[in-house]
């Protein structure tokens, strides 16, 4: 199996090496269960990273790795993605997937009718919104209205679209 993105690494937070954690949908102690990360920068270098801390603050997280001590260490590691084997990664749990697993999945109507793939997943402050691809690019809200069923084995997610869906689209 390959690495995963689990995360990505944003600006330095205080003095001492802290840095912000975006998109990471982890908690602290899970992250301190991966303990060791590969860490991959904007122009391909990547190093291997041990966690030294990790806490929440507000609405996202702060994360230190050991040997990162202090502002300008932590500013080299920015924009970096922190990555994992996907093998380590937990059970999403009954009715939930990874975003990784939901790329490149058939997506089709409660009719039957193939819109397309799902391309890319979209974060918004209020849900994901997954972005299909096919004929057209339709935009389709990560929430239960919109989202049907997903089927991992048949690589296959359900959706409910609303008139006017397809054609604000824009594709």
């Amino acid at each position: 199996m390959g690495l995963i993105e689990i995360a990505r690494l944003g600006r330095p937070h205080g003095v001492r090496g802290e840095q912000r954690l975006d998109r990471c949908v982890f908690t602290p102690l899970e992250l301190h269960a991966f303990k060791h990360f590969t860490w991959r920068g904007p122009r391909g270098e990547s190093r291997i990273l041990t966690l030294a801390t990790a806490r929440p603050a507000h609405d996202h997280m702060l994360v230190r790795f050991a040997d990162v001590g202090n502002r300008e260490a932590a500013a080299l590691l920015t924009n970096g993605r922190l990555l994992v084997e996907e093998e380590r990664l937990p059970d999403p749990g009954p009715g939930a997937a990874y975003q990784h697993q939901l790329i490149g999945l058939d997506v089709v109507t409660e009719d039957g009718r193939h819109l397309g793939t799902v391309a890319e997943i979209w974060p918004s402050p209020a849900h994901e919104v997954l972005v299909v691809r096919g004929a057209r690019e339709v935009l389709v809200p990560s929430v239960p209205e919109f989202v049907r069923a997903v089927s991992l084995p048949d690589r296959r997610i359900t959706v409910r679209l609303l008139p006017g869906m397809e054609d604000d689209a824009g594709g």
